[in-house]
């Protein structure tokens, strides 16, 4: 139900991806290993929310990666919604950190 919510290109008014409180998180596990370049955002704009506010729209977010074996975890970007600007908003994702764990043949 979640990933179907997060997924849809619907942001009409009660057409969102619900959760109690102000944290959520949510993993989508892909059939086919990606170098994700950018992830987009989209909100209701606060002109046509029945309430005359945006207050559940996302602020700071992040993003992560998993390796193929889901052992290592990468922070791909850390980002801020802003519901001043447009609804639909992208964000270029950055690797910013390699890191080598073991070489072939070196000790």
């Amino acid at each position: 139900l979640c990933v179907a919510f997060c997924l849809q290109p619907d942001v009409s008014p009660g057409h969102c991806w619900p959760f109690p409180g102000s944290r959520g998180q949510v993993v989508i596990k892909l059939p086919a290993q990606i170098q994700p370049m950018a992830l987009t955002m989209q909100h209701i704009f606060k002109a046509v929310s029945p309430s005359g506010t945006v207050s559940s729209a996302p602020r700071d977010f992040s993003v992560s990666g998993v390796d193929a074996e889901g052992e290592e975890e990468t922070l791909l970007g850390t980002f801020v919604y802003d519901v001043e600007k447009e609804g639909m908003q992208t964000f270029s994702l950055k690797v910013r950190e390699v890191q080598v764990g073991k070489m072939h043949g070196r000790k």
